[in-house]
């Protein structure tokens, strides 16, 4: 590994050269990057792909089966676990358009010629939104662009009200099932949600099957589960979905659309939109449809129908266990879902065939004698599609042992050409990084570290551009949510990452019939090359954690990523503050908006109270302790030799250190959604996906919610010291007794 001169040494590159790598460990790792095939991988996608494999489907436990079978073949202890979650699927679905003429919609995606499993019709979900409520429903449409808070702020100035009426959204800037729940919210009593081409249709390329992206009428379906609330089967919050788990009625499950919601195509949407009038919508509301958009509300009227079939499935958790050899109970987990909407080669088995790999190549280890020194567990995890369901009920049903034993999740959704994308606890920042220095990148023959680095000077803003030059880690990102991860972190506090290729194959058959071998092998990683890498990513990152003497936690990237964090709260609340004053002076003025679209009716805002000055000082002064903890633990890396501790003081610093991430947890998890207990990570309650840092404290002053805030900086503060004390000791422990 080279490190410029001009760098100071980090202390988890010693602690690799220590503790990790070794002679034998270092040959290992070479060893097993040597194993994964990428035709291997192709022959997996083309077994998992070959029918729709959804949750509750034949094929779906066919391929959990074959799955066992083929890790048992390998000589590894495969088995699959089971739980019982409640399953909607559609049984009746209707938009259509009775007024000023009528259209029904399609509501279905054609086979296409070239492509030769887009015609299991039999065996493939509908299009449809998964735990949309019932309802058929009659009312003036609304396109309402996003659908987002943004979106009915600017509706509110112009002076349209959706209260009544169906809204028409389009997909992106958000995650699906925040669309109908803000509807829900502002008095719509349903929701349509199409794929404008201008996100991933002809707008952005060829359309598939003449190139990747999405055709007039291919649907994206998804759930539209409130997962801010709380993942996994709405029947069972916070604990796992056995058979013998108490399950809640159904009219007291929070985590329903509270109004039905369908989806649909670009084909279907277009004579909706053209026979609205009203306002014409702002530029950034436009997209591109050979059309003029209107917002109405109407002349359009609308019809949506929506019932499901309300079922318990099985679902089927793959599982293999390769026990640890001196620290059987410190756990390493590695996991991607198997599960798809249809035939899935993109999402989920791109990343799903990789792990297969991970898994074959260290099968091959093990017939050379290594051992792992920490039990690895590897998951194939279905109903993730749902809502997590499949990762989150063995979390919950797990609970109080993974508290005790996980070390890390390591987690991948899907796979693609291009950059290799970081994201995950702080703590694990360097260690990641340098994981990806070790990573060829199959195409440029430059390390995956340089050519993500290289990305950034080249394409990120300027302090983006200014780090990836100074900085000796790429900075990654912290996790949401929208993936297995979820009930690992927000839920647990358990160490996660999350990995996986992309930036260069774009496209646009997501959650669609179109997903599947052949649009992968022709417009995905068509050669698997990034697959295998991939293969080689996450299983050096096993072994690496695995084998270590000293488990490569670092808290000095975590204590600046906080500070970091802490500061982008402080510009957020003076940001509402000139806001709030900027506009009670145009008031005074007589300027009423200077955001309307001239054309539009503009509403005049009334006076509002500036948002008060919130003590910051606990949080600043936990970050200050935080950091020279850090520093300290930093410090005792640099001085630690191998062979100087006991093995029974060095089991006790890695004790601390699996448990360093859970003291940033709260046993009564964030406001209003308890099932998340992280404080410093969680998808936001408007944003479903996309991660909120500090999420108590920054929603709270995005909501306006001042004392909320003020409370929340002090839990916050609790937790980051509860943090400090346990570096603190874990930095004691290595100085040893003379300290």
């Amino acid at each position: 590994m080279s490190i410029r001169s001009n760098v100071f040494v980090p202390a988890i590159v010693l602690v690799a050269q220590i503790c990790v790598a070794q002679t034998a460990g270092t040959s290992w790792e070479e060893k097993f990057r040597a194993i994964p095939s990428a035709e291997k991988q192709r022959e997996y996608m083309k077994r998992l792909t070959a029918r729709p494999h959804h949750l509750g489907s034949a094929y779906n436990k066919e391929n959990a089966d074959w799955m066992v079978s083929l890790f048992k073949s390998w000589g590894l202890d495969a088995r699959l676990e089971s739980f019982d979650v409640l399953f909607p699927s559609p049984k009746e679905r209707m938009v259509e358009l009775v007024a000023p003429k009528r259209f029904t919609a399609k509501l279905q995606e054609p086979p296409v010629a070239k492509d030769p499993t887009s015609n299991q019709h039999d065996e493939q979900l509908p299009t449809y939104n998964a735990y949309s409520a019932d309802g058929d429903v009659t009312a003036t449409l609304v396109y309402v662009n996003y659908g987002i808070p943004a979106d009915y702020e600017q509706l509110e100035r112009m002076g349209i009200s959706v209260k009544g009426c169906i809204v028409l959204a389009r997909y992106g800037a958000s995650w699906r099932g925040i669309k109908p729940k803000l509807a829900a919210e502002k008095g719509a009593i349903g929701c349509i949600i199409y794929s404008d081409p201008r996100e991933d249709g002809y707008y952005q390329g060829e359309v598939f099957p003449d190139g990747a992206y999405r055709n007039r009428d291919g649907v994206q379906r998804g759930s539209v589960m409130d997962m801010p609330l709380y993942p996994g089967d709405p029947l069972t919050p916070g604990i796992g979905a056995t058979k013998e788990a108490q399950r809640l009625p159904m009219d007291q499950v929070q985590t329903f659309t509270k109004i039905p919601v369908l989806p649909i195509s670009y084909g279907d949407a277009q004579p909706l939109l053209e026979a609205l009038t009203g306002p014409v919508a702002p530029g950034s509301w436009r997209g591109a449809l050979p059309l003029t958009y209107h917002i109405g509300p109407g002349p359009a009227k609308v019809r949506l129908k929506v019932k499901s079939n309300w079922d318990i499935k099985t679902i089927y958790n793959v599982l293999v266990t390769i026990r640890g050899s001196e620290f059987p109970d410190e756990w390493i987990i590695r996991g991607n879902h198997r599960d798809a909407w249809v035939n899935g080669a993109q999402d989920p088995i791109s990343g799903m065939v990789a792990v297969m790999e991970e898994l074959r190549a260290l099968s091959e280890l093990m017939k050379q004698g290594w051992r792992p020194k920490r039990t690895v567990i590897y998951a194939g995890w279905d109903g993730e599609e749902e809502g997590l369901l499949g990762s989150t009920e063995w979390v919950e049903a797990h609970a109080d042992e993974l508290k005790q034993k996980a070390v890390l999740y390591i987690n991948t959704d899907s796979n693609s050409r291009g950059y290799l994308g970081m994201s995950g606890s702080h703590t694990l920042e360097k260690f990641i990084n340098g994981v990806a220095k070790e990573i060829i990148d199959p195409v440029k023959n430059i390390s995956t570290w340089k050519r993500s680095q290289l990305q950034r000077i080249g394409t990120g803003s300027s302090e983006e551009r200014q780090e990836a030059r100074t900085r000796s880690d790429l900075r990654i990102s912290a996790l949401g949510s929208g993936s297995d991860y979820t009930a690992f972190i927000d839920h647990l506090g358990i160490a996660s990452l999350n990995i996986g290729f992309g930036g260069e194959s774009g496209g646009g058959i997501y959650h669609s019939i179109y997903d599947d071998f052949y649009w992968y092998t022709t417009f995905g990683d068509h050669d698997f090359a990034y697959g295998r890498a991939l293969a080689q990513t996450g299983g050096t990152t096993v072994l690496r954690m695995a084998d270590a003497d000293l488990l490569p936690f670092d808290f000095m990237n975590f204590a600046e990523t906080v500070r970091k964090y802490s500061e982008e709260l402080k510009r957020l609340l003076k940001t509402a503050q000139e806001e709030v004053r900027e506009r009670n002076r145009q008031i005074a003025e007589g300027v009423f908006s200077a955001t309307a679209d001239p054309r539009m009716p503009l509403i005049p805002p009334s006076v509002e109270e500036v948002a008060p000055h919130l003590n910051f000082a606990p949080l600043d002064n936990a970050i200050d302790l935080l950091t020279r903890s850090a520093d300290r633990y930093d410090k005792a890396i640099r001085n630690f030799k191998q062979g100087e501790l006991s093995s029974s003081v060095l089991k006790g610093v890695n004790a601390k250190l699996i448990q360093s991430e859970r003291k940033l947890t709260h046993p009564d998890g964030l406001p209003g959604r308890p099932w998340f207990k992280h404080l410093i990570y969680a998808p936001g309650f408007y944003t479903g996906y996309g991660v909120k840092t500090i999420p108590g404290v920054r929603e709270a002053i995005e909501q306006e919610k001042w004392e909320e805030a003020e409370r929340e900086i002090v839990r916050v503060s609790k937790v980051l010291v509860g943090k400090s004390d346990l570096i603190q000791e874990a930095a004691a422990m290595l100085e040893g007794p003379e300290k």
